[in-house]
């Protein structure tokens, strides 16, 4: 899959890991995230082989600057998916990155079937917020709750 914006910013699937990728999600995990440690190869070889995971990148020129994570899963009341971690790097921001990235795991979405895709995203991160609502999601009246498990749970 691969989907375009402008002439330099194309998002592709990540159906293989490699250094490239590896050194990637290392650079951009703490511009999302201070207190998630970088996934080793071995942990982003299972989310590219995970079938109900879809990991996508965005590149300028061959250099990734963004990534996003989209789950899908059957429920009872449907076919669901989530968008997880997105994020750009701070050099690229303002190019359409995120949007590419988005517009793509949506399609994605749509094809998989799903009846919606839902994503978080805190209040601090305005930008982010803006977009989201600019590329049509409705921000719902619930509560998300996280109960943290152990280590060996």
């Amino acid at each position: 899959m691969a989907g375009y914006l402008g002439d330099v910013i194309s998002v592709r699937v990540a159906d293989s890991v490699d250094a490239g990728l590896v050194a990637a999600v290392t650079a951009l995990l703490p511009q999302l995230s201070r207190s998630a440690p970088p996934p080793t190869h071995e942990q982003l070889a299972r989310i590219v082989a995970d079938p109900a995971t879809t990991l996508f990148v965005a590149e300028d020129d061959g250099t990734i600057v963004g990534s996003l994570t989209l789950a899908a899963f059957e429920i009872p009341t449907g076919r669901r998916a989530w968008i997880e971690d997105v994020v750009t790097d701070t050099a690229a921001r303002g190019k359409g990155v995120a949007s590419a990235l988005v517009n793509a795991a949506l399609a994605h979405a749509a094809g998989l079937g799903a009846r919606t895709v839902d994503l978080t995203s805190r209040p601090d991160r305005e930008d982010a917020n803006r977009l989201y609502v600019k590329l049509g999601f409705e921000q719902r009246a619930t509560n998300v709750y996280r109960h943290t498990l152990s280590a060996g749970a």
